[in-house]
């Protein structure tokens, strides 16, 4: 359980970063502050449930798509997460998939390097460095 819980968190941060670089990044990729905690949520658990989803399909239907299962997955929670709430909004084509991409990247880089962090973190505090 306190593994799921971590995970969880690790996740919810990730997707909470993505979003926020993005937003920094691209112009017409717009976070508001007073949305922003509904737009990760959705977004996170959106894209939870999308990307398994979409990998099972890809690997059995068209398995040279498998690689793209991330990317389709944080798109389709991006447009989701515009769509239920009012703290994201996606402006043009072009900000759609560079936004879809600077947030797959950063959610990606974050899962894998934030329980490295977080580690290393807990070790030094253990020792008294």
């Amino acid at each position: 359980m306190i593994r799921f819980l971590i995970r969880t968190g690790i996740f919810l941060a990730s997707a909470a970063l993505g979003l926020w670089i993005a937003s920094l990044i691209l112009d017409d990729f717009n976070l508001e502050l007073s949305g922003f905690i509904v737009a990760v949520l959705v977004f996170a658990i959106l894209q939870s449930i999308l990307a398994p989803w979409i990998a099972s399909i890809t690997r059995d239907h068209a398995s040279a798509l498998t690689g793209a299962a991330g990317l389709v997955s944080t798109f389709l929670a991006l447009l989701i997460a515009t769509l239920v709430g009012d703290g994201l909004t996606i402006d043009g084509v072009t900000t759609w998939v560079l936004g879809t991409v600077i947030v797959w990247l950063v959610t990606m880089l974050g899962v894998l390097l934030l329980p490295f962090v977080l580690v290393r973190k807990a070790v030094r505090e253990s020792r008294g460095i």
